[in-house]
């Protein structure tokens, strides 16, 4: 029977778990062995009580959860005291950051740990229940907003009163991936009046569909923009020029923008100038959901929330779904089961079929040695 470690998060501000006691009591059903760090679940809500209702061991310290684990399940990189303590060809399984957290991806191959990194799980149909990037960028967006609506000192719905009526908030959304549709979703949910872009066609109905207006010069280029693939195409310095200026004069009228753009293993693109920000209202306030990344957003910091001169607020708040841990920690974990599913034979024995396309996309170390075909030197 092969055992699944589950430690607590070391990394500065991070609050969720690889595991809650839903999970686990499936892990054991399907064979798995599991065994709980205390008070690893604690910070998005989950005792240990309940892990070990769910049929988990609770081990006192990481070393004794991983003193006899096969798998080690982690929502960030282990720290180095948590490699040092694993067997070698344990199987790891978290966000890794590979691009970013170069330091961790040599240590897990010292360590000869077999790493899978969830950042790229393929997305083809079969694998979409294991999308972490997804379900975390879900959650994102909808933080987002609400992060950006307590920051913003006026109320988000129009509302009509003896007294008087205040305007609707105006929200643009800059990117319409999962996160953006979720921003668009929630702040239309809160009454504000949205607008929405991307380079990518195919978006507006999509940010139509969620009662959103869609922002862009829709010439013949634009409508050609993307390829047979889904990806967008680079657009001509011509159209460039139009739709950075029709976006300027759009975000000067705003009382709140969000940002979501993100390149996998690059810095996250610009979107937002300081001329635009100094464009704005007193007041209004951006979200930066890129900031982890270099930000979307000129003057954006990381873990603060920049004023600028004319009184606009840039929110750079890191790790968004970690401010709402507990649904965050259920839906990765639920990610983490459904990969975990592929270590297992038909007959349910621990077999991992690293020739799978799944694990074989995801694996990053094994064996000694960085193996992925993007991360090698």
């Amino acid at each position: 029977m092969a055992v699944i470690a589950v430690t607590r998060e070391r990394r500065a501000g991070e609050t969720r778990v690889a595991a809650v006691p839903e999970t686990v009591k499936k892990l054991i059903a399907s064979g798995f062995a599991v065994v709980v760090e205390a008070g690893a679940g604690a910070a998005a809500s989950y005792p240990d009580a309940d892990y070990a209702a769910a049929g988990a061991t609770i081990a006192k310290t990481a070393k004794d959860a991983l003193a006899k684990a096969d798998i080690l399940f982690k929502v960030r990189s282990p720290e180095a005291a948590e490699i040092a303590a694993i067997k070698a060809g344990t199987l790891v399984v978290a966000t890794l950051n590979p691009y970013q957290d170069k330091a961790a991806l040599a240590g897990l191959a010292k360590a000869k740990a077999t790493a899978f990194a969830m950042e790229f799980v393929p997305r083809i149909t079969r694998a979409q229940v294991m999308d972490v990037l997804s379900s975390q960028a879900n959650l994102a967006g909808y933080r987002a907003v609400i992060e950006g609506a307590e920051a913003y000192g006026r109320a988000m719905p129009m509302m009509m009163t003896a007294a008087g009526t205040i305007a609707a908030a105006k929200v643009f959304i800059m990117g319409v991936g999962v996160a953006g549709l979720q921003a668009i979703a929630t702040a239309r949910r809160l009454g504000a009046v949205v607008t929405a872009t991307d380079v990518r066609p195919a978006t507006k109905e999509q940010v139509e569909s969620l009662g959103a207006k869609f922002l862009a010069v829709e010439d013949e280029e634009f409508k050609n923009a993307q390829t047979a693939g889904g990806y967008a195409k680079e657009m001509s310095p011509e159209y460039q020029a139009k739709q950075a200026e029709l976006v300027s004069s759009h975000i000067a009228k705003q009382d709140m923008v969000i940002t979501t753009a993100l390149i996998p293993g690059r810095p996250a693109p610009k979107l937002v100038s300081a001329a635009q920000v100094a464009s704005m209202k007193p007041g209004s306030v951006i979200v930066d959901l890129a900031i982890e990344q270099g930000g979307n957003v000129v003057g954006a910091k990381l873990d603060e929330v920049a004023v600028t001169k004319n009184g606009v607020k840039i929110l750079g708040v890191a790790n968004l779904p970690g401010r709402i841990a507990a649904d965050a920690s259920a839906l990765y974990a639920r990610n983490l089961m459904a990969f975990a599913g592929l270590f297992l034979d038909k007959d349910g024995k621990f077999a991992p079929d690293y020739a799978d396309e799944i694990l074989a996309a995801a694996l990053v170390t094994q064996g000694g040695k960085v193996v992925h075909p993007n991360l090698k030197a």
